[in-house]
């Protein structure tokens, strides 16, 4: 009777999963200690988020930013399985799916992702519309068809949050709408983007300035309804009437990570070692949005794609390390910058001793997340796509 291989269960097919998942198959696994890995998502595609935006104004199809797991993995050899995460018992070393088999697993990653919360404002949760996954980007395709298409002189949009998603949206949204378009940035304290450069802050300024944007610093939502907003500011509050609110504020962890007896911060997010192991449970990593992680340097490693992508190379050589009787890596987090798209041919870049704005870094961003998708196969493709699209503009108009 053959013995059964060693199982990795990755939980959430998001940067942190999926390029786990992606890292561990190409390690140098010897023939007998080769190991079933298994990605499990509730989605059928992985999502590059960053460019999530360019699909409002038509910039990218879904199919460059949103490739299918089962394509993407197609030549891993890592098992995927599309089903929610009903529970995982910690002391069986077992995951239960909703309306899926069981797994029992010998390594376990958890990198579910974050949620955006809308329990904490009244009327946010019926009426309020996330920017973070692609069923999100298509709730707002919707409903802005439905407003383009009304005979609206205005259409008045509210977007709750002056950080990176709230900037870049409200970009992209005040070029879709153009004249149209009467769009208002809400941000609880005196400062858009706090914890962004201040070459990027000034550059996103000029771009929303230049987008008739209007910004309300020091504001606070109270309430929210089928058409309209209410705002706290300098004690005073006021209804204002809006066609669509978009909340990017906050991050909340998965009621099932919340609910496992695993050390915790306030926030929900579970502890970790510098090798991005949960505390008392070697068996199981933690990265993304739900890790509250300090690395080698004790630098606290913040919730980003960026952070999520470096944690998933040292998560996958950690889990191979445990495995084979090498040592693990401590996490050391690199700063490589900041990069935010503000509108179409128009971004800001600051990293690694350069500053850039306008089309120079638009198309710098553009290169930095090409490099960085999954798979060689998927950068062929999409890369050759962008180099041929102005091609076909240039021919289409002739």
């Amino acid at each position: 009777m053959s013995e059964q291989p060693t199982r990795i269960c990755i939980l959430g097919g998001g940067f942190g999963g999926l390029y786990t998942a992606l890292r561990l198959s190409q390690l140098p696994w010897e023939k007998p200690q080769r190991p079933e890995i298994i990605l499990v998502d509730q989605n059928d595609r992985f999502v590059f988020a960053p460019l999530l935006y360019e699909l409002l104004t038509g910039e990218l199809q879904t199919w460059e930013i949103a490739p299918p797991f089962e394509e993407i993995l197609a030549s891993t050899g890592v098992r995927f399985t599309q089903a929610a995460v009903a529970g995982i018992n910690i002391d069986e070393r077992r995951v239960q799916l909703h309306d899926g088999p069981e797994f029992s697993y010998d390594r376990l990653v958890l990198a579910l992702g974050g949620e955006t919360p809308l329990d904490r404002i009244p009327g946010a949760s019926e009426y309020a519309i996330p920017f973070r996954t692609l069923a999100n980007a298509y709730h707002l395709e919707e409903r802005l068809r439905i407003l383009e298409e009304s005979d609206k002189d205005k259409i008045r949009v509210a977007i709750v949050g002056g950080g990176y998603s709230g900037v870049e949206l409200a970009c992209k949204l005040a070029e879709r709408l153009g004249e149209r378009g009467r769009l208002r940035l809400i941000e609880l304290t005196d400062l858009i983007l706090r914890s962004s450069p201040d070459f990027n802050r000034e550059v996103a300024q000029r771009a929303l300035d230049d987008r008739n944007v209007w910004i309300d610093l020091e504001t606070a939502v109270e309430s929210i309804g089928a058409d309209t907003i209410s705002l706290l500011y300098k004690g005073q509050v006021d209804s204002i009437p809006v066609d669509l609110v978009l909340w990017t504020v906050g991050i909340g962890v998965s009621p099932i990570v919340r609910s496992l007896p695993l050390k915790q911060n306030q926030r929900g997010q579970l502890t970790t070692t510098s090798t991005l192991q949960v505390l008392d449970h070697p068996e199981i990593f933690a990265l993304g949005d739900l890790a509250d992680c300090r690395d080698a340097e004790g630098q606290q490693v913040p919730s980003t794609a960026q952070a999520a992508f470096q944690q998933s190379d040292y998560t996958a050589w950690n889990i191979w390390a445990s495995l084979t009787g090498r040592p693990l890596l401590p996490f050391r987090y690199q700063h490589l910058g900041e990069m935010m798209t503000l509108g179409t041919d128009n971004a800001t870049f600051t990293g690694l001793g350069i500053k850039l704005e306008g089309p120079l870094a638009y198309t710098a961003r553009r290169l930095a997340y090409l490099y960085r998708m999954p798979t060689l196969d998927h950068k062929l493709r999409v890369g050759l796509n962008w180099i041929a699209q102005p091609l076909v503009d240039m021919l289409s108009e002739t």
